[in-house]
């Protein structure tokens, strides 16, 4: 009999990142109140503006998308910028930033807290 490494202690349920539930919940009502609004991180609008090296990347967008990529991808988003960018883009939800004020902002919060948590125990 082999014993689970702490770290497979630590993340449960054969080593899956996310709460099924917790996903499943939160796409719902993010599917409900879309059009929404959001920030993007810094490291985001490098990547984004390494493959449209001619354009200038905005830090408000607005997910207009939504869909779950699996474990390994999360909640996924197609981000809609007030400009034209050459390609469309997609970003995982955990490289935005959300306004406290809106409805679904905690549950935002409490699944980006637990992905990156759980991203950070993976080999």
């Amino acid at each position: 009999m082999e014993l689970a490494s702490d770290q497979q202690r630590r993340i449960g349920r054969g080593g899956m990142i996310d709460n099924p539930d917790q996903a499943a919940r939160l796409l719902a009502r993010l599917q409900a109140v879309l059009p929404l609004p959001a920030r993007v991180t810094p490291e985001l609008a490098a990547t984004i503006k390494t493959k449209n090296t001619a354009t200038e990347i905005p830090s408000t967008c607005s997910i207009t998308w939504i869909s779950y990529a699996g474990d390994e991808g999360g909640i996924m988003c197609r981000l809609d910028f007030a400009r034209e960018i050459e390609t469309a883009t997609f970003a995982s939800i955990t490289h935005l930033r959300f306004d406290a004020r809106l409805p679904v902002a905690r549950d935002i919060a409490a699944y980006q807290k637990h992905r990156v948590k759980r991203l950070r125990w993976q080999p």
